[in-house]
């Protein structure tokens, strides 16, 4: 492989950091090129079993230089607790392993505040957020209202900028949301506890990763959420609030010029959804809870219960097209070793007639899932490793998808473990 990305086809949670853990092997860099600490990238290895939500998914890997890049919502607060947490599990992270663009900005305490007291207002038309202040923090990014990493290494004109911004955010907290405002003490522990600790991994990554490349070193892109999510093309407004598809790469990840060679999108076997908005596919009742259950689908940051229903080729068809994926990791096919029948919403039906096409976010509400079968395999395959001993049913259902989406299924997963992985 030369450089890749990894991205999510459908609403996010699709498995992405265990396919990153896993390709890291095969490349030199990592780099998250955007979102923030709203991700729940689970990963188990030798090492244990991790939910990471800022730092790339390549840490475990040694040898690996891992990346935030600019396009990144950085918060230093969690980042720090989550340094802090990996470091106590043994795993080794060092200004030499990881390193923070010093154009990332930063996302500050007030975000957080705004983002709850948002979906507070909002109350039953709430978006659903993890409400770790990304769409206040994007918004200001957009507004040029944001610190920029690098900024903290001029410990002056931080401060004097800093007060600047606070006294205009305080004219929303207090004359909007009728909140507290945010003292200059607050924000003097804020740089002092948190921002203090991360200096030293900032550094210009840009810089970096053209070197890696000159060198013919192997950069991996590493993505957060899925299209479904994403600004621009998912399903507004029920989206996150910056972009996640493989095209953004190289101008999130702080290396515009980038190449991406192939981009990887993985698909969970069946679908998931955490968070509000139309989700046609949806199951409910005694089936959605046996299906949450048997793959233990519950959000890595917030802890809710994930909504679930069957795999939406419709959805999976149109992210495979907007992420231009050129191969498919599908991932907990041996979660659905329990059913009998497993249940495809094949198209869709919107006003009468049925679609092989996803629509146009306003129609989804009153779109229908138009379903099918296929049966089950009724056995466990989490320890198969060959294509060739899987049972002809779990191939059938594979090589449906595969022939459905259009795209080459290349690997698929058969349990969390690094190795529980069956290469095509």
């Amino acid at each position: 492989m030369n450089n890749s990305a990894i991205v999510g086809i459908n609403w996010g949670d699709e498995g992405k950091g265990r396919m990153v853990d896993l390709l890291t092997e095969n490349f030199d860099v990592v780099v998250r090129f955007q979102g923030g600490g709203n991700a729940g990238h689970t990963v188990i290895n030798e090492q244990g079993r991790f939910a990471l939500h800022l730092l790339p998914s390549g840490i475990f890997r040694k040898g690996v230089i891992n990346i935030l890049g600019n396009g990144v919502a950085l918060d230093p607060e969690n980042l720090k607790k989550e340094i802090d947490d990996v470091v106590k599990k043994g795993v080794s992270l060092s200004p030499e392993n990881l390193k923070i663009s010093d154009r990332a900005s930063l996302l500050m305490p007030w975000h957080r505040e705004l983002d709850i007291l948002e979906e507070e207002r909002l109350a039953d038309r709430k978006f659903g957020s993890t409400r770790q202040g990304i769409a206040p923090f994007y918004s200001d990014k957009y507004q040029k209202k944001t610190i920029l990493a690098g900024e903290l290494f001029y410990p002056e004109k931080l401060r004097k900028h800093v007060l600047d911004l606070m006294e205009w955010k305080n004219l929303t907290l207090t004359g909007v949301y009728g909140a507290d405002p945010v003292t200059e003490d607050e924000i003097d522990e804020w740089i002092e506890n948190s921002c203090e600790s991360i200096k030293p991994f900032i550094c210009n990554t840009a810089k970096i990763l053209k070197e890696a490349q000159a060198s013919g070193k192997k950069i991996l892109f590493e993505a957060q959420l899925g299209s479904l999510r994403d600004l621009d093309y998912g399903i507004h407004p029920y989206t996150t609030s910056s972009n996640t598809l493989a095209a953004y790469a190289p101008i999130g990840s702080g290396f515009p010029g980038a190449q991406i060679d192939d981009v990887i999108g993985v698909v969970k076997a069946y679908s998931t959804c955490v968070g509000e908005g139309p989700f046609v596919c949806e199951m409910f009742g005694p089936e959605a809870d046996a299906l949450r259950e048997a793959g233990a689908e519950y959000g890595a940051k917030t802890g809710r219960p994930r909504r679930v229903g069957p795999i939406d080729i419709v959805a999976t068809r149109y992210g495979v097209e907007v992420q231009k994926a050129t191969m498919i990791a599908l991932t907990k096919l041996d979660v659905m070793s329990y059913m009998k029948e497993i249940p495809i919403c094949e198209r869709y039906e919107i006003c009468g007639e049925q679609t092989d096409e996803f629509p146009f976010p306003a129609l989804l509400e009153e779109a229908k899932p138009v379903m099918t079968s296929m049966p089950g395999w009724n056995c466990d395959i989490s320890k198969v490793r060959k294509y060739e001993d899987l049972p002809v049913e779990a191939r059938n259902y594979i090589e449906y998808i595969e022939k459905q989406i259009g795209c080459p299924i290349k690997y698929v997963s058969v349990g969390a473990e690094r190795e529980s992985i069956i290469i095509r």
